[in-house]
């Protein structure tokens, strides 16, 4: 992909930077981060992040418009989101500093481009959104209100969080950008309240949690992913080690390490002030070639920790989707697995009247929902030694599917000569063609025959085998 200019209002960034920065030679004039196109700056190296990236619009991918098609008109949207761009999470913040420590302690000289470890001064925080991903989430409430203004104008949208501080921080931020959108647009109607989160799932252990499921026992035991991953590092990482220690003589790092300095490229540059101009010094320590690998290395953790290459992890996500067809079929949820009944039994917390609904995760919550959607049923089993394409793996990709700020959008349409509301899904901007019912051109299918594909969730998936 090439830039984008800026098509709707830009927001600039405020916050303390983590760490030296250099500007890249690709930079645009003007900034690359907007409201439509997400993160478009140096677009060959930070699409290429994984889960890292952050939000960018994979609408160019696919040959289906994610416009509304004409002679439609949407009746109902459900936007399932992660959080936003944050800091590292404090187990690995810790390890990066070390890293840095354990280079700094043992380097005899730095070479080249690999000048600015000498002084590098590790800064970044943990866990919380930095200043770039609140704005991601204003950015994505100001996207949802206007794609879906005909009804916003009119409606709030019902919003549910996973109970950690960034997911919760990401919802208000939301609502944020929907609100302040929605009080600037002349059509909608005078006096409403502000939406809120209206409810928080608990994310305790024994908390059952349809947003970020973790009572599966047998899957919270699973080391699959990353005995994939780290089988899967040790193939890529040999020349890498090599390359880095004949530029800083006296170092000896190990496979992990080389992964945690690719990962710094990514947390070093949303930790800026303005991330859409500056680039971190560590991502010129590798080729694009590398970073293919890196984030091949990204969407292996993901299939085979969270998607259909773990045998329990579309089962994790069986019952968001099922209170997906409660919503859709305005019907009681009908689930045995994830889901905590006592919020879904009461209209209160869980109310089927609503046209618009705002869901608030983490991406390893996302993950299992798409597949128990069947949205990558596709998607053949992931080389777990060969960098395959998104066009080898049927548009999955860990960051085409759950970067910073991902969103994926369910939409129910009503169209001119079609007795029946029809369903399709959007990731990230991108329509991707529904499996299970009988589809479209454009991707969708009628909502009865939607249901009915989802014989996996409306059956438990299998949670069965969550307690052998």
């Amino acid at each position: 992909m090439g830039f984008f200019s800026v098509l709707l209002s830009l927001y600039l960034l405020s916050g303390a930077s983590a760490g030296p920065v250099v500007r890249s030679s690709k930079q645009n004039s003007s900034s690359c981060d907007s409201v439509n196109q997400g993160y478009n700056c140096f677009s060959e190296i930070s699409h290429l992040w994984g889960q890292y990236s952050p939000y960018f619009a994979v609408k160019d991918e696919s040959s289906i418009s994610p416009d509304i098609p004409k002679g439609c008109h949407v009746t109902f949207a459900q936007v399932i989101s992660r959080h936003g761009a944050r800091y590292p999470t404090a187990s690995k913040s810790a390890k990066y500093a070390k890293v840095i420590a354990k280079i700094q302690a043992g380097a005899t000289s730095y070479k080249g481009k690999y000048a600015f470890l000498e002084t590098y001064n590790y800064t970044l925080g943990s866990d919380d959104l930095t200043s770039f991903g609140e704005q991601q989430m204003v950015d994505s409430g100001i996207q949802f209100y206007q794609r879906y203004a005909s009804l916003a104008k009119d409606a709030l949208p019902f919003v549910r969080a996973s109970g950690s501080s960034r997911v919760i921080a990401s919802g208000n931020k939301f609502i944020q950008g929907f609100q302040d959108t929605k009080l600037n647009d002349t059509r909608a109607l005078p006096g409403q309240l502000a939406p809120y989160v209206n409810v928080v799932i608990s994310e305790n252990a024994n908390a059952n949690n349809s947003l970020d499921p973790s009572t599966c026992t047998v899957f919270e035991d699973s080391e699959l992913g990353d005995d994939v991953a780290a089988n899967f590092t040790a193939i890529f990482t040999p020349p890498i080690l090599k390359r880095l220690e004949t530029n800083l003589p006296g170092v000896n790092l190990t496979e992990k390490e080389v992964v945690y300095l690719m990962d710094m490229c990514s947390f070093d540059t949303i930790a800026q002030s303005k991330p859409e101009t500056q680039l971190s010094p560590f991502c010129d320590l590798f080729t694009h070639e590398e970073w293919e690998q890196y984030n091949y290395l990204r969407s292996l953790e993901k299939y085979y920790g969270y998607g259909a290459g773990n045998p329990l992890g579309p089962s994790r996500g069986v019952g968001f989707t099922n209170e997906l067809i409660a919503r859709l079929t305005h019907t009681a949820v009908h689930d045995e697995t994830s889901t905590n009944r006592t919020l879904d039994s009461n209209p209160a917390t869980f109310p089927l009247n609503y046209t618009l609904y705002a869901d608030f995760t983490h991406d390893n919550g996302m993950i299992p929902i798409f597949f128990a959607l069947g949205l990558y049923n596709g998607t053949k089993p992931l080389s777990k030694t060969t960098v395959e394409s998104t066009k080898e793996t049927d548009g999955f990709s860990s960051a085409w599917t759950v970067p910073f700020g991902a969103r994926a959008y369910v939409e129910m349409m009503q169209c001119e000569a079609q007795p029946e509301p029809l369903v399709r899904v959007l990731v990230n901007d991108r329509v991707v063609p529904l499996h299970g019912c009988s589809v479209d051109k454009l991707g969708r299918c009628r909502r009865d025959d939607f249901v009915r594909g989802l014989s996996f969730a409306r059956s438990g998936g299998n949670w069965d085998q969550c307690f052998a």
